[in-house]
């Protein structure tokens, strides 16, 4: 036992501390999937596809079944999997096509990488060097790769047996629900009346492929009473149901362990083929069998993500005021359809509207196959591509009406004083203050000076111009309440589950369902319970990460940890003050009404009388004096399930400097204020904002996933597939400003995508406004150098046509480029 003697847990929330978890993580004492090993375990290889689109003819397994250490070489059909097909759960329409993706290809393969065999040895070096010995014959068929093309009526079929390549297509009309406005007529109006203007624009999203530090590996021990699953994933409460669901395994049977984990980002938010090849051999073997994929084959094969054409049309009167808005979007499904896949896109059509008043709105957004790597959530999942198709169509209104492109944005936003404010897809915002965050990023940037500074570089021709990037952005967090993605048809609720445990020493136990992968956890919920029950910083220890701890729970994605997972904590909390405060009366002899609590302390309201927490305790675990008919537990459970999301929201801005004769894009200055409501520990949020920004700007400058036109990715590696170092970004500016969340009881609205959401259009935005008045008004991301100076020639005339090698050029984002070597190569 060890009572509070001193308040000293008071003010933890909104304290800097360094994070408890990184002892462990930056000392090398943490322990990943790959770092286990029961004995016996025997390691699996998989055969993957090189062909993007065939007909398997034949599979000879003979010559890598007497390879050394071999135990052996599995197709489907080998496994009786042949009708095993990963989940989805999101059919976003009652008729969305699904086809079934098998555990390993069945007769066909439908994108480059996909699994055809699996080889079993002795250890992994051992199965990947006899997968290479497995010959597989194929018949090769025309990819399907342009997801416009795959669209139309005739286009060959990914799947013949769909007869069609569009999985769904998802409207939402504010003619048919809410606000009753319609886009049609706004468009219809704004042509026929001179006084509005119509902006059509098409943007495209690239493919990006998740980069997370760790590998994505997996574990499976049959021996025993249960079957344990170790997995890097970020999502093992769901990779329980679904390995059930999939395999029908029992899922009392089943036990997931997610150990430190190396990032996600989404990328491991999936249920993955590999994981059910593990049980499937676990089961049939009766041996641990384990995965850990190389880094290409996790770039080959992990989900990509975003991959959307946006085709935006925007009405406004010519005084700047926005009447309508219509996002028509193709999205890029890949051969198969993710676990949330088809509702990442959906996600989107909600923050279209950002922070502004736009009365119609309309969004259609056909999700279609092609013959690549399917794609699901990444860092924001449909946010991002919507914040950067209105944040681009704001600019590109702000330039065809010759505004400047900050007071556009002022003119339709939602005012601080109009909060709650129902939007025109029937969200309601909470709070808000867009005016705080802007003056005060405005301040920090010195926006007034760089505009003077742009002028005057304009005016004198200087070769390297200014532009100014602006995005001021929102997002709904806290995913999610239950209700809405039940009306979404999502396949499962939003809330999350936290335990307490009173331990009789005094320390103090917390099992929460919301699963870490690098995120800070661990120091942000204890600060939260260490202030709510008035006990020591280091007495809180949080469990996380294994369904035998804690067996509730929906795990970690979607800015939902603290904002869902954090307050079901907040609310066992206050359980265990609600049992504690009883036993203080029994043991102070005083009527409950006459107790306080503060600090850790019950006291008698005008004595010294008091007890501390933890020896309420330590007395409850002794049980030898407490109330008639009471339990003599503190031990708490809580289950949390928002009413709302929660809207963080934030200015961001940066000047870009482009050398108008080499296409050199340099990021000079960026500055960031962002709204995320109460801050639960600024070390944390300012790392996370960072990390964000870095994601964010490299969509802008850097990363695509490429394929060939026979669909081969052709940069599966990091040689090829340019990630920016810490080296290749300026230092940041960040700050945040607050206007609490009333969605929840600490007031927080989540930080882990804001970075990422907003950076992507300030960036492009700021190129753009470099070289604009040059003639260049649009570049493809990532806008690397060659494309600005190819962009650039165009505008002089000068014929400068791209070519695939262009943006596989490695480097090709800040750095210079020699124009008498426009594609890069090596010399």
């Amino acid at each position: 036992m060890t009572p509070t003697a001193e308040p000293t847990t008071t003010g933890e929330i909104g304290r800097a501390r360094v994070r408890k978890e990184d002892q462990r993580l930056i000392t090398g004492r943490s322990r990943y999937t790959d770092s286990i090993t029961p004995p016996g375990t025997v390691h699996i290889a998989v055969v993957r596809s090189t062909i993007a689109r065939a007909t398997i003819t034949s599979i000879d397994k003979s010559e890598a079944e007497k390879a050394p250490g071999v135990f052996g070489v599995y197709t489907a059909a080998d496994l009786g999997a042949e009708e095993v097909g990963m989940p989805c759960a999101w059919p976003i329409t009652p008729d969305q096509k699904a086809p079934q993706r098998p555990v390993l290809a069945v007769g066909r393969v439908n994108f480059s990488g996909e699994g055809v065999a699996v080889v079993v040895a002795r250890s992994a070096a051992a199965a990947r060097d006899a997968a290479e010995l497995v010959e597989i014959d194929y018949e090769p068929l025309d990819p399907v790769l342009d997801m416009e093309a795959a669209a139309q009526d005739g286009a060959e079929l990914v799947h013949p047996d769909l007869g069609t390549n569009v999985s769904a297509t998802w409207v939402f009309d504010s003619g048919e629900v809410g606000t009753g406005a319609s886009v049609t007529d706004a468009i219809t109006t704004a042509e026929a009346d001179d006084d509005q203007i119509v902006v059509r624009r098409r943007f495209r999203q690239q493919r990006l492929i998740p980069a997370f530090m760790e590998p994505r590996s997996c574990v499976v021990d049959p021996t025993g009473e249960q079957l344990t699953i170790w997995a890097a994933t970020q999502v093992p409460h769901i990779l329980r149901t679904m390995t059930t669901v999939t395999l029908g395994v029992p899922e009392s049977k089943l036990r997931v362990i997610a150990p430190d984990v190396g990032g996600g980002f989404g990328g491991k938010i999936g249920v993955l083929p590999e994981e059910m090849l593990c049980v499937l051999l676990a089961q049939k073997l009766n041996k641990p069998v384990k995965w850990t994929e190389t880094r290409s084959e996790c770039m080959l094969t992990a989900h990509h993500a975003r991959d959307q054409i946006q085709d935006l049309v925007m009405t406004a009167k010519k005084d700047g005021t926005i009447t309508g808005f219509d996002v028509h979007l193709y999205a890029d499904m890949g051969a198969y359809l993710g676990l949330v896949g088809p509702g990442v896109p959906i996600l989107g059509a909600f923050m279209f509207n950002a922070i502004y008043k736009i009365p119609a709105l309309r969004f259609t957004c056909s999700n279609v196959f092609t013959n690549k790597t399917l794609t699901d959530a990444y860092r924001g999942a449909g946010r991002p591509e919507a914040t950067f198709g209105i944040e681009r169509m704001m600019d590109e209104l702000a330039v065809e009406l010759g505004r400047d492109p900050m007071e556009l944005r002022e003119q339709n936003w939602i005012k601080h004083e109009e909060f709650p404010f129902d939007t025109v897809v029937g969200l309601t915002y909470d709070t808000g203050n867009y005016e705080q965050a802007t003056q005060r990023a405005m301040a920090l940037f010195d926006y007034a000076g760089l505009r003077r500074e742009q002028e005057e570089r304009r005016k004198s021709g200087d070769p390297v111009q200014l532009g100014i990037g602006i995005s001021t952005f929102t997002e709904m967090c806290g995913l999610a309440p239950s209700r809405v993605l039940g009306s979404l048809d999502y396949g499962a609720g939003g809330w999350e589950a936290a335990s307490i445990r009173m331990l009789a020493t005094g320390k103090v136990e917390v099992t929460t369902g919301a699963s870490a992968h690098g995120q800070g956890h661990e120091t942000a919920f204890s600060q939260i319970v260490a202030d709510k029950l008035g006990v020591g910083f280091d007495d809180v220890e949080i469990l996380h990460g294994d369904t035998q701890v804690a067996p509730k729970g929906l795990d970690t994605y979607g800015s939902r940890s603290l904002v869902v997972g954090g307050v079901a904590i907040v609310n066992a909390a206050d359980k265990v003050i609600e049992k504690a405060r009883k036993i203080a009366a029994h043991l102070l002899e005083a009527s409950e009404d006459d107790l306080e609590f503060a600090n850790g302390q019950f006291t008698v309201k005008g004595t010294d009388k008091g007890k501390a927490i933890q020896e309420i305790a330590f007395a409850t675990f002794m049980a030898h004096d407490y109330p008639e008919g009471m339990e003599p537990s503190l031990d708490s459970d809580a289950v949390f399930d928002p009413e709302n999301f929660s809207f963080p929201h934030g200015t961001h801005l940066c000047a870009m400097e482009v050398d108008t004769d080499t296409g050199r894009v340099t990021l000079r200055k960026y500055v960031c204020v962002d709204d995320i409501g109460n801050v639960i520990n600024p070390l944390i949020v300012e790392g996370q904002v960072h990390g964000g920004l870095a994601q964010g700007i490299a969509q802008a400058l850097f990363e695509e996933a490429n394929y060939d036109d026979q669909g081969t990715l052709v940069n599966a590696t990091f040689v090829d597939y340019t990630l920016p170092s810490a080296a290749d970004l300026p230092s940041f500016t960040t700050e945040t400003v607050s206007t609490p969340s009333t969605t929840n009881p600490l007031g927080v609205k989540g930080v882990g995508e804001a970075g990422t959401i907003a950076s992507t259009p300030a960036i492009v935005n700021g190129v753009l406004d470099a070289i604009r008045h040059l003639g260049v008004d649009e570049i493809e991301m990532p806008t690397t150098s060659q494309r600005v100076w190819r962009a650039l020639q165009v505008a002089k005339g000068h014929a400068a046509q791209e070519t695939p090698s262009d943006t596989h050029s490695p480097g090709a984002g800040l750095g210079s480029i020699d124009p008498n070597n426009p594609k890069g190569e090596v010399q």
